[in-house]
């Protein structure tokens, strides 16, 4: 076994993170089975030597020392650090500029235009068009329908296989090439408890990027946002932890043995030691999982129309002023009356020297 022991390739740490959530490409819009032998079309850094990529393995980025894996959005942001490789020094954090610097396209023209947006667009949101563009992840789950039958069965498939409904779980979307949504984000995300409020009648998001405009550590972020029906607790507007899984043949509780929200509903809040007012109903919820892999080839990536545009990608970014897509009217009114002046002035320009030209030629 000691023998055995090498540096783990992609289908080991594939086997968890691949099929998160409870099946291949269930969790993450940007991790799956598809990227264990991989084209550079899906993933340039991953992509095999053979289609033109570099072939790398996850510890390539994620290294690990004393069983401590580099990562970007827990504890500690990377941005507050943004340490590169090229200074020889990553610390326990990862961001593109570890490798590609903070200036990563060429001096001259157009690239140093794209310089100029990295202190406020992450590399992620121009170079990943779009997640799961490989096969279709699951993009929303209906509790609120768990319990009952489809058609008379207990579970029902898409022509891709995926479950689309079960009776333990309820209804399920499965979407491919999803274009992500896109939020500041300073490479921390808050998380909602058992124990924080919310208004029933709008959207929960159970957790939420961090991050403004404001922010020197900010960047405009790509995300894969999960829309869910889940139960919660309608009198303390509170999110409840429901008793899913049998623990024996007795469990007289658990949701997937006896589908009796009630009982699972004051089963998990007892054992989680939450309060709970006996009175549940469901509630739309969102939930957030940042978009990093599946960088797509350069040639693949965003156009400026896609953001600069009145069919912005970048809807969800309100709080700044937009060329192409937001306009101020008195700053337009102004700019047409001196595009329209200087148009004046060459016409009335070009007479002038047309009279002189002939006032020329008869002296």
């Amino acid at each position: 076994m000691a023998q055995s022991v090498g540096r783990p390739q992609r289908e080991n740490c594939g086997t968890c993170h691949f099929y998160g959530g409870g099946g291949d490409a269930v969790k993450h819009g940007d991790l799956d089975s598809s990227l264990i032998k991989v084209d550079k079309n899906l993933d340039v850094h991953m992509g095999s030597k053979e289609s033109g990529g570099q072939d790398f393995t996850c510890v390539r980025c994620h290294t690990t020392t004393a069983h401590h894996i580099a990562g970007r959005i827990y504890e500690k942001p990377a941005s507050i650090d943004r340490k590169s490789l090229l200074q020889n020094d990553l610390g326990d954090k990862i961001m593109c500029e570890s490798c590609h610097g903070a200036q990563p396209h060429k001096a001259g023209g157009m690239s140093a235009k794209l310089n100029d947006h990295t202190d406020k667009v992450s590399c992620q949101a121009c170079h990943i068009p779009e997640f799961s563009r490989n096969q279709p992840t699951k993009m929303s789950w209906d509790w609120s329908k768990a319990g009952s039958l489809m058609d008379g069965k207990t579970e029902v498939k898409n022509a891709d296989g995926q479950a689309i409904f079960m009776k333990e779980k309820g209804l399920f979307t499965w979407e491919k090439n999803v274009v992500p949504e896109y939020f500041w984000y300073n490479g921390t995300l808050a998380h909602m408890t058992t124990e924080d409020t919310f208004d029933p009648t709008e959207e929960v998001w159970l957790n939420r990027p961090k991050g403004n405009k404001d922010d020197p550590n900010s960047r405009i972020m790509p995300f894969k946002v999960h829309r869910a029906i889940s139960p919660y607790d309608k009198v303390n507007k509170t999110m409840v932890i429901p008793h899913l899984f049998p623990y024996g043949k007795d469990d007289k509780t658990a949701y997937w043995k006896n589908f009796d929200w009630s009982a699972a509903i004051v089963d998990g809040m007892n054992y989680a030691g939450q309060k709970y007012s006996g009175e549940f109903g469901f509630v739309k919820t969102n939930y957030v999982f940042p978009t990093t892999h599946m960088v797509a080839p350069r040639e693949q990536a965003l156009s400026c129309s896609e953001c600069h545009s009145k069919d912005s990608r970048l809807k969800n970014i309100t709080d700044i002023y937009l060329p192409g897509r937001d306009s101020f009217k008195l700053v337009d009114t102004i700019g047409w009356f001196a595009a329209g002046g200087a148009l004046i002035v060459i016409f009335l320009h070009g007479i002038i020297r047309f009279i002189s030209s002939r006032k020329r030629k008869e002296d």
